[in-house]
C-alpha cells in the first residue's frame, strides 16, 4: 500500500509519532489510508450539506475495513460571485482546487480517495486531480437542490435572475420580486436546474467515477446519505482490487461523458470542463469533436432553463443511467468500459428503465436529432465559440444583426437595464476571456436581464466570456481566440453587422478581410495592468477557452 512507504519501518518511528498525535491506533495504521477530500463549507448552499456527507463516508469506510481521514478543498458559490468582481475568482479556483489535492494526497501518502464536491468548478477540479494521482477513487457529490415554487409553477435560481430582469423592464412588481426571492432556492444542494454543477455531477456518473445518482439524488434526501456510506465501502473494493481513477477515466469514457452532455443538454462550461479533464487524462478533446458527436446524439431531456423539469425529476424518472440505457440501444456510448462500481457500465444499465418519457424522451423521439450544445466557428471565432443549442429558440437558430459593442460585463449590463438593447441586436461582451477577464466571468446578469425584458427570442449575445448553465437564448461563449489575445472580437465596431447560423455552426462578421486588417494596425486592445496576486499569474499562464482554459498546457 501507498502508506506503508511513511508508516512501516524503524525509520518512520517519526512519521507513526505524529499519526500517533492524532490519536490513530495501531489497528487504524494496519489498515489501508483513505482521503476524503471535503468540500464543506458555510458560505456555498450547494456544500453546506457536505459535512453529513463526510460524516457518512468514513462510516463507510470504517465499515470496510480502511481508516478515513478528511482533509478540505474550497469552493467557490457562482451564483454569489454573480455579477461583480468575485466572478473573476470562480473559475480559476478550479486549478486550485486541482493543485491543493494533489499536494495533499501527494504529501501525505494516502491509498485511495473519496472525493466530496458540489458545485461548478469544485468537481471538475476534483476530477483533474483525480487523474493526476491515479489511485483508488469515488465521487460522491453533495446533490442538487429542490425546485422552488411560485404560483404553483417550479422555480430555480435562473427564475431569480430573470425575475430582477422582468422587474427592471417594469413587468414586475417589487412585491413578487421578494416572492421570487423567498422561494426561488429552497434547500441546500446545487441549483436545481441542469446548470454547471449539476451537469459536471451528472457526467461524473457517466465517466463511472460516481455510483448510481450521484448527480440526481436531491441534497435533501435520506438517499444521499445512504449513497454516501456506500460510496465509502466501495472505495474499499477499489483499492483491493487495484482499480486506479485512469483505468475508468479513458478516452472511452470521456468521450461517452461528451455524449450523454448533449443526450441530457449540459451547460456550455462543460466545454471548458471536459477538455481540462481529458488534457490530465492525456486524452486527445477538441472542438470540432463536439460537433462531431453533437451531430449523432439526440437531444433527450430539456431540464432547467431549457424546459420546465428539474433535476428532481430527472432523479424520479431513472436518472442519468436512464439516459445512458436510452444511448446504448443506438451504440452511441461505449458500455464495456470499467466502472467505480467494479462492474461495466453495461453491467451497470443492464436492468435500468426510463420510468418517464416526458423527462427523458426515448431514443426514437427526442427533441432533436443533433445534442444540446454546439460549436460555431468562422471570423468571429476562428478557433470556436460555443452555445446551448438545446436552450435557444427555434427563431433564433439563424440571425443576423448590428453590434451593440461592450469592453465589460458592467458596461452592458447598465444598458441593458436602461432599456438600451433593442430586438434584432447582437451584443458582444469582449474582455472578459480567461486572460482578459481575468477568469472568464459568467454572463448570467445580462442574459437574464435580457431573458426578462422579453427579448431572448429577439437578442443574441456574444462573449469571449462564459454563461452559467443558467442561461437561455441565443448567448454565445468561449469565443476563441479572446480579445485580449488579439481575437477578432476585439476589432468588432458599434454598428457591424453580425450574421449567425448555429445549424450550419457559422459565425461572421460582415466586415471584409481589408478592413479587419486596417483595424488591427489602428485599435488598442484594452490591457490589464493593475493586476495582482493569483489573478496577475492566473492571466499570464492561461490557455485559451477552446483548449479548456487550463494552465501549463502539456
Amino acid at each position: 500500500m501507498v502508506k506503508d512507504r511513511i508508516v512501516d519501518g524503524f525509520e518512520n518511528a517519526p512519521h507513526r509519532s505524529l499519526y500517533n498525535a492524532l490519536g490513530l491506533t495501531e489497528e487504524e495504521l494496519n489498515r489501508p489510508l483513505i482521503g476524503i477530500v471535503s468540500s464543506y463549507n458555510e458560505i456555498v448552499p450547494g456544500h453546506m450539506n457536505l459535512d453529513k456527507i463526510t460524516e457518512a463516508v468514513k462510516i463507510g469506510v470504517a465499515m470496510a475495513g480502511g481508516t478515513p481521514i478528511v482533509f478540505p478543498a474550497i469552493a467557490v458559490c457562482d451564483g454569489i460571485a454573480m455579477g461583480h468582481e468575485g466572478m473573476k475568482y470562480s473559475l480559476v479556483t478550479r486549478d486550485l482546487i486541482a493543485d491543493s489535492t494533489e499536494a495533499m494526497v501527494k504529501a501525505h501518502g494516502f491509498d485511495g480517495l473519496v472525493m466530496i464536491p458540489n458545485c461548478d468548478k469544485n468537481v471538475p477540479g476534483l476530477l483533474m486531480a483525480a487523474a493526476r494521482l491515479n489511485l483508488p477513487t469515488i465521487f460522491v457529490s453533495g446533490g442538487p437542490m429542490l425546485a422552488g415554487h411560485v404560483d404553483g409553477h417550479k422555480t430555480s435560481l435562473s427564475s431569480m435572475f430573470e425575475a430582477v430582469g422582468a422587474y427592471s423592464a417594469g413587468k414586475m412588481s417589487a412585491e413578487k420580486l421578494r416572492e421570487y426571492e423567498m422561494k426561488a432556492c429552497p434547500s441546500c444542494g446545487s441549483c436545481s436546474g441542469m446548470y454547471t454543477a449539476n451537469s459536471m455531477n451528472c457526467l461524473t456518473e457517466v465517466m463511472g467515477m460516481g455510483l448510481r445518482g450521484n448527480g440526481t439524488i436531491p441534497a435533501a434526501y435520506s438517499a444521499r446519505i445512504d449513497l454516501a456510506k456506500r460510496a465509502g465501502m466501495q472505495v474499499m473494493e477499489l483499492v483491493r482490487k487495484n482499480i486506479r481513477a485512469r483505468d475508468i477515466m479513458t478516452k472511452e469514457a470521456i468521450y461517452n461523458a461528451l455524449t450523454a452532455d448533449m443526450a441530457l443538454g449540459c451547460s456550455t462550461n462543460s466545454m471548458l470542463h471536459l477538455p481540462a479533464i481529458a488534457n490530465e487524462c492525456d486524452v486527445e478533446f477538441n472542438l470540432p469533436l463536439v460537433n462531431e458527436i453533437s451531430e449523432r446524439t439526440p437531444n433527450l431531456c430539456h431540464l432547467a432553463p431549457a424546459g420546465p423539469t428539474y433535476m428532481e425529476d430527472l432523479n424520479e424518472a431513472g436518472g442519468v443511467y436512464a439516459v445512458l440505457k436510452e444511448l446504448s440501444k443506438k451504440n452511441l456510448i461505449t458500455t464495456d468500459v470499467m466502472t467505480c462500481t467494479g462492474k461495466t457500465m453495461a453491467e451497470n444499465i443492464a436492468n435500468v428503465e426510463n420510468l418517464n418519457n416526458t423527462v427523458i424522451r426515448d431514443i426514437d423521439n427526442p427533441y432533436s436529432k443533433t445534442g444540446g450544445i454546439a460549436v460555431l466557428f468562422g471570423n468571429v471565432a476562428e478557433n470556436g465559440c460555443v452555445v446551448k443549442r438545446s436552450a435557444v429558440a427555434p427563431e433564433m437558430l439563424v440571425h443576423r444583426g448590428p453590434a451593440r459593442v461592450f469592453n465589460s460585463e458592467e458596461e452592458c449590463i447598465k444598458v441593458i437595464y436602461a432599456g438600451g438593447i433593442k430586438a434584432g441586436d447582437v451584443v458582444v461582451i469582449r474582455y472578459e476571456g480567461p486572460a482578459g477577464g481575468p477568469g472568464m466571468r459568467e454572463m448570467l446578469s445580462p442574459t437574464s436581464a435580457i431573458a426578462g425584458a422579453g427579448l431572448d427570442k429577439e437578442v443574441a449575445l456574444i462573449t469571449d466570456g462564459r454563461f452559467s448553465g443558467a442561461t437561455r437564448g441565443a448567448a454565445i461563449g468561449h469565443v476563441s481566440p479572446e480579445a485580449a489575445n488579439g481575437g477578432t472580437i476585439a476589432y468588432i465596431h458599434e454598428g457591424d453587422m453580425i450574421s449567425i447560423n448555429i445549424p450550419e455552426h457559422k459565425i461572421h462578421l460582415e466586415v471584409s478581410d481589408e478592413e479587419l486588417s486596417e483595424r488591427r494596425k489602428t485599435d488598442k486592445l484594452k490591457t490589464n495592468d493593475n493586476l495582482s496576486g493569483y489573478l496577475k499569474r492566473y492571466a499570464r499562464m492561461v490557455s485559451s477557452a477552446d483548449k479548456g482554459a487550463i494552465i501549463n498546457i502539456k
